[in-house]
């Protein structure tokens, strides 16, 4: 459909919502870059070395973040699991024994496990004691 009217030039009407491709169609990295060159050529100077500037603080300081973050554990050997496998014509007297056995690991290890969480809390401890002077 043509629209003229008088004083007007003519054009071909479009409608106002597109097919979805030709909205996507519209972006473009390149008119991007040159939309970005044309605004940074209305700009003084200055305000380009201030943007840029705060451009490489920002940068400095979430790269800064970035690389304090990783921390090294030490390596532990991996605990593997079998499953045990029980005959099905168990008494209950052979049961209670073994429970009783497997009891007294499992309080072993328990020990063992307090005792590395009590390590670790008082290690915990120590550093908070250092910095509560600055908090």
């Amino acid at each position: 459909m043509t629209v003229s009217v008088a004083g007007l030039a003519c054009c071909q009407s479009r409608d106002y919502l597109e097919p979805m491709g030709s909205f996507l169609g519209r972006y473009n990295p390149f008119r991007a870059l040159l939309d970005l060159r044309r605004y940074l050529g209305t700009r003084k100077k200055y305000e380009i070395l201030i943007l840029f500037g705060s451009l490489m603080l920002c940068i400095l300081i979430v790269g800064g973040f970035a690389a304090g973050s990783t921390v090294q554990r030490e390596w532990r050997r991996p605990t593997i699991i079998y499953v045990q496998s029980w005959r099905a014509d168990r008494s209950d007297a052979e049961i209670v024994a073994q429970q009783k056995i497997d009891g007294d690991k499992k309080k072993i290890e328990d020990a063992k496990q307090k005792k590395e969480d009590d390590e670790r809390k008082a290690a915990f401890k120590r550093l908070n004691d250092k910095l509560s002077p600055w908090l």
